[in-house]
């Protein structure tokens, strides 16, 4: 008689709950690191390798805080007394955190262009960024709607941000046109999607 075939026993990470080898690619890979380091070394070898180097940073830190060099060669109370004064002055500079925790990003000063096809034929040019480089987007649809002989127009996005809405293909023709009139925007700024 054949063996019954027995169920695969597949490991999830307990952050996640993605097995090991995609955790990588999931929301938040940062915090699966300690996890995997733990539960699943085989998998991420190199993990392993960088929390070994991590906790001996750590270890070293706290001996120069007490005053002890990793190599031996401290000089007693006159040593311990510089290493507390170099380590009050060497510490990095408070990241301002919102109150969730997270990092307050600063926003890249960056012009995204995008095109959005409705219908089968009909093409909407969505221009994002332009209030970044300080250029007032009422003036700026306006200038396009002259421009491009079509309707433009200012208008909220998904993210509560304003964009401009352009009827008609014209996301190639737009990036020479932009670069033209507003010379603060440079063309390595301006992105095409």
């Amino acid at each position: 008689m054949t063996e019954k075939p027995q169920p695969v026993r597949v490991l999830y990470c307990g952050v996640c709950s993605l097995p090991p080898e995609y955790c990588e690619f999931g929301s938040d890979f940062e915090k699966c690191k300690p996890w995997l380091v733990k539960n699943a070394p085989d998998v991420y070898p190199d993990l392993l390798k960088d929390a070994n180097e991590n906790d001996l940073g750590k270890v070293s830190e706290r001996l120069q805080s007490v005053g002890i060099s990793i190599d031996g060669a401290a000089d007693g109370a006159a040593s311990s007394v510089q290493s507390a004064g170099e380590t009050s002055a060497s510490k990095p500079a408070e990241v301002k955190r919102l109150p969730g925790g997270k990092i307050k990003k600063k926003e890249k000063q960056e012009v995204v262009i995008e095109k959005i096809v409705r219908n089968k034929r009909k093409c909407i040019t969505i221009i994002k960024g332009l209030d970044l480089f300080g250029i007032k987007l009422s003036d700026a649809s306006k200038k396009l709607g002259k421009k491009f002989a079509t309707g433009a127009s200012v208008v909220k996005g998904p993210t509560d941000k304003e964009q401009i809405d352009v009827q008609g293909d014209i996301a190639y023709d737009v990036v020479e046109f932009i670069t033209d009139t507003w010379p603060d925007v440079p063309e390595s700024a301006i992105t095409l999607r």
